[in-house]
Parts: C-alpha cells; sequence; structure tokens
C-alpha cells in the first residue's frame, strides 16, 4: 500500500497579499492624516477671542522687559526663538523637550513656547520647510504655530 502524503501548501514566507499591504500603508498613513485634519481644524478656530495680531504685538513688547523681570518661560522662548534662528527648528525643538523633562514646571509653557517657535519657522524657512521640522513636542503645538501663521 502507497502512503499518499497530504501535504498542504504552506504560505511561502515573505509573500504578503494586496490586502497585508493595503493595511500596513493604512496604519502607517491614517494616524498621520489624523493628526494633521485635526491640527488643522483646531487652528482655524480663534479659541482666544482677540486677533493673532495683538498677541503678537504683545508678545513683541515682552523683549524689551529685562530678563530677571520675566519668567522662566519667556526667557527659554527667546532664547529658543534665538537658536531657531542661528541653526534650525529641529534644534530649538529638542532643546524645549530637553527644558521641559528637566524642569516641569515649564510643562504648562510648552504649547506656548511651540506655537512660538512654529510661526517664527514660518517666517525664516516658509510654512512647507517649517513643516518638515514638526515632530510632536507638547503633542503637536509646533505644526498648529506653523498652520496658524500659514493660514493668517
Amino acid at each position: 500500500m502507497t502512503h499518499s502524503a497530504n501535504h498542504t501548501q504552506k504560505p511561502r514566507r515573505g509573500h504578503r497579499g494586496p490586502g497585508r499591504r493595503i493595511g500596513r500603508t493604512l496604519a502607517l498613513v491614517l494616524p498621520v492624516v489624523l493628526v494633521l485634519s485635526g491640527t488643522l481644524a483646531v487652528t482655524r478656530v480663534n479659541w482666544s477671542g482677540s486677533s493673532s495680531d495683538s498677541v503678537l504685538t504683545a508678545s513683541a513688547g515682552d523683549l524689551s522687559a529685562p530678563a530677571r523681570s520675566r519668567g522662566p518661560h519667556e526667557v527659554l522662548r527667546d532664547r529658543l526663538l534665538l537658536e531657531l534662528q542661528e541653526k534650525n527648528p529641529g534644534v530649538a525643538l529638542t532643546h524645549l523637550q530637553q527644558e521641559v523633562d528637566r524642569h516641569p514646571s515649564l510643562a504648562k509653557h510648552c504649547v506656548s513656547i511651540a506655537r512660538a517657535l512654529g510661526r517664527a519657522a514660518v517666517r525664516a524657512y516658509g510654512p512647507s520647510r517649517a513643516q518638515s521640522y514638526a515632530r510632536p513636542v507638547c503633542d503637536t503645538s509646533f505644526a498648529t504655530g506653523v498652520a496658524a501663521h500659514h493660514n493668517s
């Protein structure tokens, strides 16, 4: 009697069907699309109740105040804005994250500092190049600053 082997064909290793490829692509692309669309939706709302011009004017007036009468977050913001001009937004964002990690009391100011860096990056590099430096420092506040300045 001959023994017939019931061989089931195993799927080849490395073979991925079109469904799996589509799924992987969606898994990578969808979060980015959702974050960017949410960021853009949030930037369209005037949360402060005042125009952005008055906010920019008020912050520019703070630059003339002596450093000792300003809060540490304002000193950090000014230092990072200067660093953004001298180096690039990526370096400034890295240093912002390091400072917030080192001094947790700065966390409540992280969003406003990151937005200021985003607005300054648009002025220095243009919207497309500025957006290329975006990273998840203080959520998506840098990207929000880029989008807000670009859309105003």
